[in-house]
């Protein structure tokens, strides 16, 4: 139990010197430099779904909202499934997802967390504390062809 700490520590201190100059550059004698949390949410949402492996964000109540969402005019929510706490030069990350079957979801959640780390200090220069990942379900490439099939068949004769 021991090495996802080891871990988490190793990879904070290989972003800290990444992150270092950029935090330098959000507050200058020019001026201070402001990312508003929906930033964050949205990049990381991006970079979530950039993750092979990854079939959707959110638990089933935000998959349901963000459903009737797409169905108005408009861009889709990049935000759904991702909370953020974001701070003057740091940034933690909630995320939830529906994996796909058959990935290793050890392997999904650590592709997910460097894409999302990177996307994120690279893109804001704040430094990411955490991305804690919450997966919510599996999707069996299946589900799909029994939902089709059935959606134009009446449940009850």
């Amino acid at each position: 139990m021991t090495a996802p700490t080891e871990t988490r520590e190793v990879s904070s201190n290989a972003h800290a010197g990444q992150s270092g100059k950029a935090l330098q550059k959000l507050a200058t004698d020019h001026g201070v430099t402001t990312i508003a949390d929906i930033v964050v949410s949205k990049i990381a949402g991006i970079a979530t779904r950039e993750v092979d492996g990854v079939y959707d964000l959110g638990g089933q109540a935000a998959r349901v909202v963000g459903k009737l969402r797409e169905s108005l005019p408009g861009s889709p929510s990049l935000t759904q499934g991702v909370s953020v706490e974001v701070g003057e030069r740091q940034a933690a990350i909630d995320i939830g997802i529906v994996a796909e079957y058959g990935v290793a979801i050890h392997d999904l959640a650590d592709g997910i967390r460097t894409n999302v780390i990177s996307a994120v200090e690279n893109m804001t220069g704040l430094e990411v504390t955490e991305v804690n990942i919450t997966i919510h379900d599996v999707h069996f490439a299946d589900d799909d062809d029994d939902s089709s099939a059935r959606a134009g068949e009446p449940r009850v004769q």
